[in-house]
């Protein structure tokens, strides 16, 4: 005999045992009483098996130094184990055919299958391979005592049986009640089970006396009312189909057979009791919301909260249906099943997923190589600086520097009515751009406000890639999608942010550098083409945030160091040096370059970014049209405008003044190197109707001047 602990005293048990089984062995009713079905129906065996909770103790074998812990009444939390569970591993299979559940029916169809030559996966929840839901394909996902799996079956075999009825009356929360079959179980187990009354349909109970145990059940019979004393009340009140996976497969290749598929008899409607032990919902509980107006299936289930346990409904359903037939008349359907059948813990849930709060790139390690120092910004962790931030400066605005832009989201958009929807998506025109050039573009929402920028490149006909901020990417797709959808276009959207490294050559040396990692004809300003840059095959993109002339050269991730380093020996004689956001931060505000979200802010319109440039109202439809033109005959409030002052600049948020006015705030500053002064982005009031020449910031004079502040032709980045 070997041990496990509960509530920390030992419980030895038997081999073959499971939990729940040596606990009542023992004396122990695993959460202190309510009927016991040993299948995995009912919550009233659950409790916290080595620190994961609502774990099934019926289905769990013991195993000798296992910590179990009853759910605690008073809502604390068990205590955490000394070492914590590590990490869960995942599997995914491919089959002809998934049998779920290996009753009489589920191996008759599994052999069948066999038979046939079809390749055949078949589980069950007793040997603790618990299907937790039924997705789309038709996908199987469960837990398994190895870990997590996903099979990908062409069809999915329910052979789940069906679970026996638990009473609803006064009383059933005591302890030594069990169904039929767990009676059978724990006899076959050695477990003493006393003195036992058996209750058989159609008699039923209407009452359980006793303190903490039973000691007598009140059964309603033909011959009215007997009270019937014992230990134990064994029940076979009739059964009901355990069809929740049936139910979640709706629609998707799903058979459902054997008991799983039996017509379900429901049971008379409870008067009084716990109809659903996992939540704790009364027949009064019932009665009260119906009262108030919530008188269907759903409706109840929500404003109870019955249903909504660890079992799923498999105890309250068919009383929950009883109740509400006697009330409306008709049986009503059972309420939506939807994964997850069974709980799963955070770390099964993200088994074979590493998704860290804030990504790198692939050249993160070349980055730390370089001695640079890291920042999060936009989800991923950059580089900041390398050492000498004006040593960065100085090699864009003077020779050739790199930087790593693999950041930027990166998306293909494709298909028959690719050109129409991104004509609708954006405000700028579409069509008329020609294979191998680009477009600066915002990205609009409803009320006619720039969430987002970036650029559309036109590779086909049909065919585009869209660039995006770091930060905005993962909303922007989901934008494209969803406006997809709705609009019922024929379009591909394919997101290779991760795929796709992108490097940014960009200084008065670039094209010289590119021409020696042999291309010799690079594209023109807002022009992109395809070549192998350094042996490495890639897109490049001309243009520029910096203000010089700019080469973005995407290419597969998994080369990014290759690629990287190629680019910095190439140009060690040019005096080469990366740079990293604190240098790119000064550059593109001397161009005047906005960033979204550090200079937009959640009303700014092109107009109030003074950037009307990039909206053309001409065009029949585009997302936020309307908004604009309703905005646009207002007078304007305010504007994002240049500033420039001698002497240090004021913090990015401080705030403008004109005199005891508070007129507004700077969201982007620097002191430029090149220009020898501070060059600032803030947003500011108008004064009746017109933009104040000078303000106040930190007790000093701002003039507003218009932007650029530097190359204002734009002749450096066209070059």
């Amino acid at each position: 005999m070997t041990e496990f602990t509960f509530d920390g005293s030992a419980i030895t048990f038997r081999p073959g045992d499971s939990i729940a089984i040596a606990l009542l062995r023992a004396g122990i009713h695993p959460t202190g009483g309510g009927c016991i079905c040993l299948e995995g129906d009912c919550p009233n065996c659950l409790a916290t098996v080595d620190a994961v909770s609502y774990v099934r103790t019926c289905q769990t074998m013991a195993l000798a130094g296992t910590a179990v812990f009853s759910h605690p009444q008073d809502g604390a939390a068990p205590p955490l184990p000394a070492e914590v569970p590590g990490r869960v591993s995942s599997s995914t299979h491919f089959c002809d055919v998934v049998v779920i559940g290996q009753g009489e029916s589920g191996r008759a169809e599994a052999d069948a299958a066999r038979k046939a030559g079809r390749a055949v996966l078949a589980f069950d929840a007793r040997s603790g391979e618990e299907v937790i839901g039924l997705y789309g394909g038709p996908t199987v996902a469960m837990r398994t005592p190895i870990g997590m799996m996903t099979v990908h079956a062409k069809e999915v075999v329910v052979a789940t049986g069906a679970s026996q009825e638990q009473p609803v009356c006064p009383g059933s929360h005591l302890a030594g009640i069990y169904t039929s079959r767990a009676a059978a179980m724990l006899t076959e187990a050695g477990v003493d089970l006393g003195r036992f009354v058996s209750v058989t349909a159609p008699d039923r109970p209407i009452r359980f006396e006793g303190q903490k145990r039973v000691a007598a059940v009140i059964v309603a019979n033909t011959r009215g009312e007997e009270r019937w004393e014992g230990d134990t009340v064994v029940l076979d009140l009739g059964l009901h189909p355990r069809n929740s996976l049936a139910r979640m497969g709706h629609g998707l290749n799903v058979r459902v057979v054997g008991d799983a598929a039996m017509a379900d008899e429901l049971p008379r409607s409870p008067t009084d009791g716990i109809v659903c032990p996992c939540s704790n919902v009364s027949v009064a509980d019932l009665v009260s919301v119906w009262d108030r107006g919530f008188q269907e299936m759903e409706l109840l289930k929500r404003a109870t909260l019955a249903g909504t346990g660890t079992c799923q409904g498999s105890v309250c359903l068919p009383h929950l249906r009883a109740f509400v037939r006697d009330r409306g008349g008709s049986v009503p359907e059972p309420f939506t099943a939807r994964p997850l059948a069974r709980q799963v813990t955070m770390t099964e849930a993200s088994a074979s997923y590493h998704l860290p709060p804030m990504r790198r790139t692939a050249l993160h390690d070349e980055h730390i190589r370089l001695g640079a120092r890291m920042d999060r910004f936009g989800g991923w962790w950059r580089p900041w600086r390398y050492g000498d931030v004006a040593l960065e400066y100085r090699a864009v605005r003077h020779a050739v520097s790199i930087s790593d832009v693999g950041t930027l989201g990166k998306f293909i958009v494709a298909g028959p009515d690719a050109t129409g929807f991104l004509e609708r998506l954006y405000p700028c025109p579409v069509g008329d751009l020609k294979i191998g050039r680009s477009r600066y573009a915002l990205m609009l929402d409803e009320r006619g406000y720039v969430m987002e920028d970036g650029l559309i490149c036109r590779n086909a006909p049909d065919r585009y890639l869209l660039t995006f901020t770091s930060a905005g990417a993962t909303f922007a797709e989901m934008w494209m999608r969803d406006w997809a959808e709705s609009w019922r276009l024929d379009v591909r959207v394919l997101d290779q942010t991760m795929a796709l490294g992108a490097i940014n050559l960009t200084g008065p040396l670039a094209k010289e550098l590119l021409l020696r990692a042999g291309v010799t004809t690079a594209p023109s300003f807002m022009g992109h083409t395809k070549a192998e840059v350094a042996g490495v095959p890639s897109h490049i993109f001309r243009l520029s945030f910096t203000g010089e002339m700019s080469f973005e050269v995407h290419h597969p991730a998994d080369r990014s160091v290759e690629l990287w380093r190629a680019l910095l020996n190439l140009g060690e004689d040019f005096g080469i040096y990366p740079h990293g956001l604190d240098a790119l931060f000064a550059l593109r505000l001397e161009k005047g370059h906005i960033i979204i979200g550090m200079d937009t802010d959640f009303d700014s319109t092109p107009r109030r970014l003074d950037m009307e440039w990039a909206v053309r109202m001409d065009k029949p439809a585009f997302i936020g049209r309307e908004a604009l033109r309703r905005l646009d005959a207002l007078p304007l409030d305010k504007q994002l405008v240049g500033f420039e002052s001698a002497g240090p600049c004021p913090i990015e948020g401080a705030v403008l003044w004109d005199g005891a006015r508070m007129m507004g705030q700077v969201t982007s500053s620097r002191f430029s190197e090149t220009l020898g002064k501070s060059v600032m982005l803030g947003w500011v009031k108008l004064n009746d109707g017109q933009l104040l020449d000078t303000v106040e910031c930190e007790d000093r004079q701002l003039r507003r001047v218009p932007v650029p502040f530097y190359d204002p032709e734009g002749a450096r980045a066209r070059a």
